[in-house]
């Protein structure tokens, strides 16, 4: 199980956006806690897409508290495998 931020780096009001997801809600909870993010931010929660948008100071944050680090493609790639677990468990 793990948390994980990418390198997306979208600018939004002067900042660098990132991704920050998880294996399991319970971790991405758990780490956006730890790094002060209040859990209403939460976005596309209960499905596929579920993540936090951060900083790019929270995501050197989140590295340092032992988040791994992938690209934009690699949190695509996660976001699409979870959606095919999703698609199957429904079935």
């Amino acid at each position: 199980m793990a948390v994980y931020v990418d390198n997306a780096m979208i600018p939004f009001h002067g900042l660098h956006m990132n991704h920050m997801l998880a294996d399991s809600l319970e971790e991405l909870l758990a780490m956006a806690t730890r790094l002060g993010i209040d859990h209403k931010w939460l976005q596309y929660g209960g499905t596929h897409r579920e993540h936090f948008d951060i900083s790019a100071e929270r995501r050197a944050l989140a590295l340092a508290f032992g988040a791994q680090a992938i690209t934009y493609r690699e949190s695509g790639r996660i976001t699409y495998r979870r959606r095919q677990v999703m698609l199957l468990a429904a079935e």
